[in-house]
Formats: C-alpha cells, structure tokens, sequence
C-alpha cells in the first residue's frame, strides 16, 4: 500500500485517496451542517446519507471565495477524513495537495501549521489545478498537441471562481491568468433566487438547490430561440420538468419528478428555428385544452416546475453584464489569457483549450464555448476545446516511476489527481518548505 494521500481541497468537496488506487476513497463536501432536527453538525461523509433530512439545515464552510478562512473547521474535516474514512496515520504518510491559484502568504502558512505540525505528515507537496491537468493531458495523449507542445489553457470554472490559466511545461504562467469571479456557488445563489421569486421559498436550502441545479440546468446554444419555446404551454414547452421536494417522512432528498421529461430538450436540432419546431399550431389549443395533457400538480408534495431558469442560470458565465455584473464574459476571458502570453505561444493555446471543474459539466458547455469563441479568434487560429471525460471516477496509476498521472478536477462526478508511486523520493517532489522558497 502507498504511504502518498491524495487529497484535492475545493471549496465545494473534497477529493481524497491514495496513492496508486483508481478511484478516490471519499468525495465529500467541504462543510458541516446542522439539521432543523438536530443540535448535532454533520461532518463530510455524514452529510450523504439518506437518513439525513438537510431541509432547512445550517451550514459552515472553511472557504470563503475561494480562500481558506477558517483553518480550525478544516483541521477537524481533514481529521475526520484520514481517521474515518481514510484509515490513515498521518505521520507515516506524505501528503500531495492542490491549493487555488494566488493563495496569500497568509493562507499558505497556515497550511503549512495544519500538515506539519497539527497532522504531523512526513512531507507535503503543493500543486495548483492548471498544472496538474495539464500534466494528465499531456500524460493521457502521449502524442497529442498538449504533450509535444508542452503548452495548453486550462479553463478552471470551480465552486468560487473561474481562471483561464496558460501553462507552459507544467508551469502556470501567473502573469496570464484572468479570473472570472463567478463559480458553483454563484450560480447555485442565481438559482436560488430565481425559484424563491417564480415558485416557493428555497433560500436556505442549499443542498437541494446545488442537486437542482446539477440535475436539471444546461447550457442554451441558441438563447434566443430557447427563451421562445420557454415561454409555451403544454407540450410545446421542451424544457418545463418538475422538482419534488423532500418531505422528511417518505424521501429526505429531493428528486426529478420525470427524468424523461427533463431529457426532452436534447432532442432540439442544432440550429433549428421556431417555424420548423411548430409541428402542429392550429392544434396547440386542443393540446392544452385536454385534461390528461395538462400539467398537473400533485397537492400532496410540494413541488415546482422550471422553465427557462435551467439555461438562464448557467448562461451567467457566458452573459453576466446582462445580470449587472460588470465583468466580462467566459470566451472573453480566455481571449485575454490568451494576448497575454507571446505570440508564438497563441495558436498553440486555442488549440488546446482543456476544461476543468464541476461548473463545466453542465450539457451542450463546450459547444457553447467554441461558438462564444470563434468571432473572438482571429480565423487563421484553430479553436479546439477538450471537455472533461464521461464516466465516474478517474484515479489513474502512473504509467512510469517518474510520471504522475492527473485526472481532471470535478465537483459532481469526481476529477483530481491520480496516483503515485510509493513515496515522494520516488518522484523527486520537494519538501513543503523548499517548494514555498522556490515559488
């Protein structure tokens, strides 16, 4: 068995394991809560259960955008991880971690306290996510661009914020990274707002929210369009699907009333137009009209339906000077990444645009992207945008002795580091302290 724990330490869940297994031991969210019910906070795994009714519940979280604020809560969600779930010694164990980029001093020392001297690890080593991806892509595709290049854009849209990061040979170029100050949580509070306004009050229900969202939300290729068929009745409208909420009693989780008809979009022809999809209009009020056809609503749950709140709120990373924000678009935003690097470097990167965290998973995302992209890319570059793998869990092994191999960091399916070897002498990583001098 290793003695190297992985652990990656979003803001929205952590991901963590050893060394040279596949899947990760545990994908748990980086909070506690306390139920309605209960005076007792619920810790990372505890929080998954299907006994647990979170209606309501109370949370505390160590990150705070983006940066770790309070370093005793995460001291006691690491405990509970390597005693509980992990079954590790720290002080047998070396420890690789992932940090967000532009981490204060401040922040970093505190880190240091919490591994060295609280858990008491034989060594640390801090990688931030663009270069770790990086390094799985060119590992994944030993001939692709990405390996032969050593050079490649990481679009990092996780929990808190999102980066566009140039790396150049497992480098983060600092001086070309752009951030987009909208992530998970952004736009699980949009969503949250939007259903307290249109249909019942789920201010305080973050986790049901954030199942919503993950289940139900995608990206709109044509918006305009989709506002239209959004605005229909009866069958006419593709994307109207219901949500039950929990009881307590029968279900304490959430859940998609039909899934099939939350599907019923995917069926949209790329480009098709309004003309085309009324099928049958003359006949739209005999469809409404008939008692079986009409949407019903079971009295006994409380529920509500979305509409065109399941690709408004993703559409936050693509529009949000429409919602206020003055920031500037995701394509924009890598746009900017991009110029900031040397010229000789530009092609290179629009080729290898690789996309990474749990608020890139939503369907139709890259599409999308490629499309926002093109008018913004001068037409003698090719735009080639790799998304993140299906499937469940990545936790590669490594392939050689001295190549660590990384999967992609994701906040709904899982995505972080793979494996490696027995130890970090094994691998030539430095000590926490060498590799903070060093930069």
């Amino acid at each position: 068995m290793s003695n190297v724990v992985v652990l990656d330490n979003g803001g929205g869940l952590m991901k963590a394991g050893i060394g040279g297994e596949r899947d990760p031991t545990a994908v748990v969210p980086n909070c506690t809560a306390r139920p309605l019910s209960s005076k007792k906070w619920l810790v990372a795994d505890q929080l998954l259960s299907p006994t647990e009714d979170l209606t309501s519940a109370t949370l505390r979280r160590p990150f705070d955008r983006g940066h770790l604020t309070n370093p005793d809560l995460q001291s006691t969600l690491w405990a509970h991880i390597f005693a509980n779930l992990l079954k590790i010694s720290p002080s047998q164990c070396s420890l690789l971690l992932t940090e967000p980029l532009f981490t204060l001093p401040s922040i970093q020392r505190s880190v240091d306290e919490l591994v060295f001297e609280e858990f008491n690890f034989k060594a640390l080593f801090v990688a931030d996510s663009p270069s770790l991806v990086h390094l799985y892509e060119a590992s994944r595709r030993p001939y692709g661009l990405v390996s032969k290049a050593q050079c490649s854009l990481v679009v990092d849209s996780g929990f808190s914020f999102t980066h566009a990061a140039p790396v150049f040979q497992n480098f983060t170029l600092n001086y070309g990274v752009k951030r987009l100050d909208l992530g998970g949580k952004a736009l699980t509070n949009y969503l949250k707002e939007l259903v307290s306004y249109r249909s019942v009050n789920v201010m305080d229900e973050s986790f049901i929210i954030d199942d919503v969202k993950e289940k139900l939300c995608f990206v709109s290729l044509d918006v305009d369009r989709d506002l239209q068929i959004a605005r229909r009745r009866g069958k006419t409208n593709l994307f109207r699907c219901t949500y039950v909420l929990p009881d307590g009693i029968t279900h304490t989780r959430g859940y998609v009333k039909d899934p099939e008809e939350a599907k019923r979009y995917m069926g949209l022809d790329d480009g098709a137009s309004l003309d085309s999809l009324e099928k049958d209009e003359t006949d739209r009020a005999d469809i409404i009209g008939k008692p079986e056809d009409r949407r019903t609503i079971d009295l006994s749950k409380n529920e509500f339906s979305m509409t065109n709140e399941r690709f408004i709120v993703p559409e936050m990373l693509f529009r949000p000077a429409d919602l206020g924000m003055n920031q500037a678009g995701l394509a924009e935003c890598i746009v900017r990444a991009v110029n900031s690097c040397h010229p000789y470097l530009h092609p290179i990167l629009y080729q290898s645009i690789i996309l990474t965290g749990g608020s890139t998973l939503f369907p139709q995302f890259a599409e999308r992207l490629e499309r926002e992209l093109r008018p913004l890319v001068p037409d003698v570059y090719e735009v080639k945008i790799s998304s993140q793998e299906e499937g469940d869990h990545f936790w590669h092994q490594v392939l050689t002795s001295k190549q660590c191999v990384l999967p992609r960091l994701n906040m709904r399916s899982w995505v972080l580091l793979g494996a490696v070897r027995d130890s970090f002498g094994s691998l030539e990583i430095p000590m926490k302290q060498e590799h903070r001098r060093n930069g």
